[in-house]
């Protein structure tokens, strides 16, 4: 089963990094920040990498939440990309929610959290398989 399917087309000729990223019926950009030599026309690739796990986990704890009958309130999820060396990356992530909520409930979403799809995908690792064609 397919979960998902993102194409991703670079116009030659067009400014050096900018993607045109197809999702769905989404039309979105990607491109490097002006630091990294890009135009800052869209968010970066690690930018999506950390909206992903952000919006799944947001999505996940209110679909949750909505089966249980809690409110949340606002729900906020702050994350992180951090490099410390060439081998090692962390990822951190704050959640909050805008509605007081027992400590019971805090520590079975923070349990959630852990096992969001996007979450565990990371968490496992995921094969990926590649193939370079000509054509286009």
């Amino acid at each position: 089963m397919i979960i998902s399917e993102v194409a991703v087309f670079g116009e030659a000729g067009a400014a050096q990094y900018i993607q045109h990223v197809t999702a769905g019926a989404h039309q979105m950009l990607a491109d490097e920040p002006k630091e990294r030599d890009g135009g800052d026309a869209g968010p970066a690739p690690f930018d999506y990498f950390l909206a992903a796990l952000g919006s799944c986990t947001s999505i996940t704890l209110r679909m949750y939440a909505d089966r249980k009958g809690w409110n949340l309130g606002n729900v906020s999820v702050k994350l992180e990309y951090i490099r410390e060396s060439k081998e090692v990356a962390r990822i951190t992530r704050a959640v909050s929610v805008s509605a007081p909520i027992s400590e019971e409930q805090r520590a079975r979403l923070a349990d959630i959290i852990e096992r969001t799809p996007v979450t565990l995908a990371i968490k496992q690792g995921v094969g990926i398989a590649s193939t370079v064609s000509i054509g286009q």
